[in-house]
């Protein structure tokens, strides 16, 4: 993004172009995204039936103007998509894919379909990659970027930040480490630059059809580092367990709620008759597991709260035997290897003055445990 005088004027711009709201049979995107980046917001949320919306904070708010149609998302979103997404949807009815608007910076764009009509979720895309310093996590979460090898997965709902806190990790190698990154991203959300690291970026439907051809290639390519923007099926998985056994550092994210939920996912993902021999892998090749959530300040803002297991003997039997509600367990034996249960992340963030106790006790999984770490801060 250029600097904000440039974007203040092409803001007013295109207010102006468009009297600050919609035209009627038309859906001013390029508008409504100034507004959003003005606002700070995270997302337009365009669906027929409401005026177009903006989600700041995690709070979504309506913006002026009139409700839309299906058919006049579809005709303002499609165009901008690249070929392969624009036939992604009219194929299957939903597309991913990255879009750059020159001085406003770079989209991450869904177009699906709800109720037979066309909708989209825009998401702004950081120009900027983000350091771990940067995004307030908790200082355990820096060690896992100096593994030498193994699978570090990264969980959380959607919107929690787990590809923020993936880029921040591959940057932390790229400024300290001389190592060959690749990573593999539908669409690519953070542009890394060269800096000690040589950084490959692979995006789904331009440089590869899918996800397993991208990772076998990868593989064959000498990476020291993996990154997989999201492990969505059995062969992704395979071959990211693969890569790890084999010395490769390889980071991905996963749509869970905990650590247990984040291996159990990984070993459900394939058929039965599988998921011993898988557990058996994962056990060897899991280095670490990361489950965060994005927890609302009192003054506006959020700040992340993270859940750390590093993955030692304990847990490995763990996971050989499918014992995974005695990870919890594990996390609290080993906090002088690195782990950190989600409930001293809450506490450290109460105690801070970050979250109040009232929105950390809904947070936390294990009550108790916060009650008792807040006790022995005095608070």
């Amino acid at each position: 993004m250029n600097d904000r005088d440039d974007i203040d004027a092409l803001i007013n711009e295109l207010h102006a172009s468009t009297g600050g709201g919609l035209v009627e049979g038309a859906v001013p995107v390029e508008a409504l995204l100034a507004t959003v980046v003005e606002r700070h917001g995270s997302d337009l949320l365009l669906v027929a039936g409401s005026p177009p919306a903006v989600r700041i904070d995690g709070a979504v708010t309506r913006l002026p103007g009139d409700v839309l149609d299906g058919t006049d998302i579809e005709d303002a979103v499609l165009p901008l998509l690249p070929p392969h997404a624009r036939q992604q949807f009219l194929q299957s009815g939903v597309a991913d894919a990255s879009l750059r608007l020159p001085q406003l910076g770079r989209f991450r764009v869904n177009l699906h379909r709800e109720r037979g009509r066309a909708a989209a979720a825009i998401r702004v895309l950081p120009v900027r990659v983000p350091r771990l310093a940067d995004l307030q996590l908790p200082p355990e979460i820096e060690a896992l970027s100096r593994l030498p090898r193994g699978l570090v997965l990264v969980g959380g709902p959607t919107g929690s930040g787990k590809t923020t806190t993936l880029a921040a990790l591959v940057e932390e190698v790229n400024q300290r480490d001389a190592r060959h990154v690749i990573t593999v991203e539908d669409p690519i959300e953070y542009e890394h630059t060269h800096a000690r690291s040589v950084i490959e970026q692979v995006e789904i439907g331009i440089d590869a059809p899918d996800f397993p051809t991208a990772l076998r290639s990868a593989v064959r390519q000498a990476p020291d580092v993996l990154v997989i923007g999201e492990m969505r099926d059995a062969e992704s998985m395979r071959i990211a367990l693969a890569a790890a056994e084999t010395g490769h550092l390889v980071f991905s994210s996963l749509h869970t709620t905990d650590v247990a939920a984040t291996v159990a996912r990984v070993c459900d993902s394939f058929p039965n008759e599988r998921q011993n021999t898988i557990r058996q892998e994962l056990a060897l090749a899991l280095a670490a597991v990361v489950t965060q959530a994005l927890i609302p300040r009192p003054d506006g803002g959020r700040v992340p709260a993270a859940e750390i297991l590093v993955v030692s003997y304990g847990a490995r039997q763990h996971i050989r035997r499918n014992t995974l509600q005695h990870l919890h367990q594990e996390i609290t034996m080993t906090r002088k290897q690195g782990s950190l249960t989600m409930e001293d992340s809450l506490a450290r963030l109460v105690v801070d003055g970050a979250i109040a106790r009232a929105e950390a006790m809904m947070r936390a999984g294990h009550p108790d445990e916060l009650e008792g770490a807040l006790r022995a801060q005095g608070v």
